[in-house]
C-alpha cells in the first residue's frame, strides 16, 4: 500500500516537472493599434500572429467591433478553415476576408466607410494547442478628409520629383543647344579660312613665277 502511493506521489511529481518544462502556449497578435481612412473609402484592417504550434485547421480568427460612443461589442467577422461573414447588423455585405493564415495574417477589409464606423476593432487569434494570448486592437478614425500635413506632404513630394525632372530635361536640353551651336560656328570658321588660306596660297604662287621670270 505504501508503495503504490509512493509511486503515485513520483508520477505527480514527474508531471508537474514537465509541466513546468512545457513551453507557455501564447498567441502573439500585431495590429497597427491606430488607423485613419476617409469617409466613403475602403480600409485594410491588418492582423498578424506569431505562433509556436504549426498553424492547421483548427485555427480561428474573430473580430469584434466596439463603438466609440460606448454600447455592447459587435461581431464583425470570423475564419476557421473558411471565412464567415456576418448576415446582419452594420458590417453586412462590407467586409470581406484579405489574409493568408499560411503567412500568418489574418487581415480582413472593410468597405465604404461610415463615420459610426469609429471605434475599436479587435482580432483574436486562436492556434491549438496555442489559444491563449493578448487580443490585438486597431482604433479606427473616420474622418471627412486626409489631414492637411498629410496632403502637403504628398504633394511637396510630388512636386519636387516632377520639378526635378523638368530641371534635368532643361539642363540635357541646354547642353546639346549649346555643343550644337559651337560646332556650328567652328565650322563657319573653317568655311572662312579656307579662301583666305587659298587666296594667299595663289598670291605667293604667283609671286614665286614672277621672281622665276625676272632671273
Amino acid at each position: 500500500m505504501y508503495g503504490k502511493s509512493t509511486s503515485r506521489a513520483g508520477l505527480l511529481l514527474l508531471g508537474i516537472q514537465l509541466t513546468a518544462l512545457w513551453p507557455i502556449a501564447a498567441v502573439e497578435i500585431y495590429t497597427s493599434q491606430a488607423l485613419e481612412a476617409v469617409n466613403g473609402t475602403d480600409v485594410r484592417l491588418k492582423c498578424t500572429f506569431s505562433s509556436f504550434a504549426p498553424v492547421s485547421d483548427a485555427l480561428t480568427v474573430t473580430w469584434n467591433f466596439r463603438p466609440r460612443e460606448g454600447g455592447p461589442e459587435q461581431f464583425v467577422f470570423y475564419y476557421h478553415v473558411d471565412p464567415f461573414k456576418p448576415m446582419s447588423g452594420r458590417f453586412k455585405d462590407r467586409v470581406v476576408w484579405d489574409g493568408n493564415p499560411e503567412r500568418y495574417d489574418v487581415s480582413i477589409m472593410l468597405w465604404k466607410l461610415q463615420f459610426d464606423d469609429n471605434g475599436t476593432y479587435t482580432c483574436q487569434v486562436k492556434n491549438p494547442p496555442d489559444v491563449d494570448g493578448l487580443v490585438g486592437e486597431i482604433r479606427l478614425s473616420v474622418v471627412h478628409t486626409v489631414r492637411f500635413s498629410e496632403i502637403y506632404f504628398l504633394a511637396l513630394a510630388i512636386g519636387s520629383a516632377c520639378a526635378l525632372m523638368v530641371i534635368i530635361v532643361i539642363v540635357v536640353v541646354l547642353v546639346q543647344h549649346f555643343r550644337k551651336k559651337r560646332w556650328a560656328e567652328r565650322a563657319h570658321k573653317v568655311v572662312e579660312i579656307r579662301p583666305k588660306e587659298e587666296e594667299r596660297l595663289n598670291q605667293e604662287k604667283k609671286v614665286s613665277v614672277y621672281l622665276e621670270d625676272i632671273d
